[in-house]
């Protein structure tokens, strides 16, 4: 009888094992997709992909036991050769070819070219065709640094004492309110799509103190802008006995600090291959909402039109300011008029028209929303009425404050428009693998 260990040897290397071991010289296996194939005559230079990156091999002809027009770009291969040192070559060595074992050839050449360092087509047609574009360095870069943030979310989130949880999707309603909710029947009955893990997340706090989650949300916006998606993914987190929502505020920028560290350090590759500076992080300026609408207003004559809200515009001057005064890429704009916050939003004790939560401006663009929650049950139940809104349909969330809830807050961030800004893209769907907006359910 055979047991498996889970400690499977395999022959063939990746490339951080070849960087690591004592190769040179030596005869190795790898395997990859053929990237490109430059044909130099009696020489070729084939180029695999894989995941850490690309490897230079060459072909010779008489040497290399097969025959080069049986190769193809795309094409999936093992291959053996020798391992030499050459500094020109991607991670400064490159393979000598002796035999190529052809694991599948495609059917058909490709429709768009991959291959290139910047692909010479438009967003709609890299869109159309996602799963082939994606096999692009700089495209597949893009993703590696996404993969990196919500990385140093889960990190920094677990070594500060949180719990990760996966709340439902599909629910009886919506934690915001609002027209922007997709509705489905569920077995005869009403429910609509999460437009955020809010309510549960509160309700979380109450078992585990301190909880997150990295999961998409879902808003029926009919928005047709370089900002917003229609499911997006969300990185929530809630912490129960906060002094203030300063507390809340520290947190994001300590996971910022960590995650930058954290790309600096172990995303190196990634962040030349896109040529991307990343942001300062060690001290953040915070401002208030109404301040903050009179800074821009006054340095670039600009009339304040909606008191209640930030303009696309407003925001983008906002980052400006700052960028320009204190040499900030982030911002935190602070105490919201309770008028555009949601019920559940404690309001500020000293002024009940503004509320104890924030956004936090990311060269201009907002990528976060959060803030300090009621707590207290009685306080709950007279923002409702002072609403016009009844408990109907959230009998279970209030539950949780009629049984005693700490003081909390929390948050959510948008990682497209966060890898979108750190990356210097125009449009979040050039950071989302699968978008889906008013036009597009496909691929």
């Amino acid at each position: 009888m055979e047991y498996l260990t889970g400690k499977t040897k395999k022959e063939t290397l990746a490339i951080s094992e070849i960087l690591t071991g004592d190769y040179e010289g030596k005869e190795i296996r790898i395997n990859g997709a053929i990237h490109k194939i430059r044909d130099m005559g009696d020489v070729a230079f084939i180029i695999l992909r894989k995941r850490e990156g690309l490897v230079q091999t060459v072909y010779e002809e008489g040497v290399t036991g097969i025959s080069l027009k049986e190769l193809s770009e795309e094409s999936a291969v093992e291959v053996s050769g020798i391992a030499t040192k050459e500094e020109r070559a991607p991670h400064g060595f490159e393979i000598r070819l002796k035999e190529v074992k052809i694991l599948s050839k495609p059917a058909e050449p490709m429709p768009i070219t991959v291959n290139k360092w910047k692909m010479n087509t438009s967003l709609e047609t890299k869109l159309d065709l996602r799963p082939l574009s994606l096999r692009n360095v700089k495209e597949r870069a893009k993703f590696r640094i996404q993969e990196g943030i919500v990385r140093g979310f889960r990190d920094f989130l677990h070594a500060n004492g949180f719990t990760e949880i996966h709340s439902p999707k599909i629910g009886a309603r919506g934690a915001e309110g609002g027209a922007n909710l997709f509705r489905l029947e569920y077995f005869h009955k009403h429910a609509v799509l999460a437009q955020s893990p809010q309510f549960y997340k509160q309700m979380m706090v109450g078992v585990f103190d301190r909880v997150f989650e990295a999961a998409p949300v879902f808003r029926a916006e009919k928005h047709n802008t370089k900002r917003h998606l229609n499911e997006y993914t969300s990185l929530d987190f809630e912490m129960g006995y906060i002094d203030s929502f300063q507390d809340i505020m520290e947190m994001e920028t300590g996971f910022l600090q960590y995650t930058m560290g954290l790309l600096e350090k172990e995303y190196d590759k990634e962040l030349k291959i896109l040529d991307v500076t990343l942001p300062k992080t060690e001290k953040i300026p915070q401002v208030r909402f109404d301040k903050a609408k009179e800074l821009v207003a006054e340095k670039y004559n600009r009339k304040i039109r909606n008191p209640y809200d930030l303009e696309p515009e407003e925001e983008n001057l906002i980052g400006q300011y700052f960028k320009e005064e204190m040499d900030a890429d982030f911002v935190f704009i602070t105490h919201y008029p309770s008028k555009k916050r949601p019920f559940y939003a404690m309001d500020d004790p000293e002024d009940t028209t503004f509320t104890l939560s924030f956004d936090l401006l990311f060269h201009g663009l907002e990528i976060t929303t959060g803030g300090q929650r009621i707590h207290d049950y009685r306080t709950l139940v007279d923002k409702l009425e002072d609403r016009g809104m009844t408990d109907e349909g959230m009998e279970q969330y209030m539950l949780i404050f009629k049984h005693g809830m700490p003081p909390h807050g929390g948050l959510g961030i948008g990682l497209e428009r966060l890898t979108m800004k750190l990356l210097g893209e125009e449009n979040v769907r050039e950071t989302t693998l699968f978008p889906r907006d008013l036009s597009r359910l496909e691929p």
